[in-house]
């Protein structure tokens, strides 16, 4: 069934991203988005993969009109992974600029520790799978941006301007 629902998630984005870009173009010029790069006691960091485009990310998602980005960074969190944030506020790493796809994008990423969370079980159809991985055994499949994120955060290197 996951699997059915994975292909079907695929062909539908294939068909329906050139009218995606089409709307983001003239109806949402500009859009904020939100990511977490979420560590267990470990260090592991927690990714997602999604069912409906290939490889693997850190879970977040759009703001919706009417929400902070902190607001939507708790939903995208309890949504994907069944991360329930406690009140400590997680630090914002940056914010970034994504202009791919004809959008004007903003991505805010904030680093989320083991004591700030607590997690819950959690199914989603919009989410095939998700784990925590070491830095020096991530999957194959991570997207670029992801891997380009971990690497500069590890790494101690300051955030750049683009995604």
């Amino acid at each position: 069934m996951q699997q059915i629902i994975q292909i079907f998630g695929r062909c539908f984005w294939f068909i329906l991203k050139p009218l995606v870009r089409l709307y983001w173009r003239f109806r949402r010029p500009l859009t904020v988005g939100v990511r977490a790069l979420v560590r267990d006691g470990e260090g592991r960091v927690l990714l997602v993969r999604h069912s409906y485009i290939p490889g693997w990310y850190m879970p977040g998602g759009g703001v919706e009109r009417g929400e902070t980005a902190r607001h939507a960074l708790r939903r995208e969190l309890d949504e994907e992974a069944g991360i329930m944030l406690n009140d400590e506020s997680p630090r914002l790493i940056g914010l970034y600029a994504n202009f791919r796809e004809f959008k004007s994008d903003h991505v805010a990423l904030y680093l989320v520790e083991a004591h700030q969370y607590q997690r819950v079980a959690r199914t989603s159809f919009e989410i095939s799978e998700h784990g925590f991985f070491a830095l020096d055994a991530l999957p194959d499949e991570i997207s670029p941006a992801t891997r380009a994120r971990l690497t500069e955060i590890a790494q101690g290197l300051p955030a750049p301007d683009m995604w």
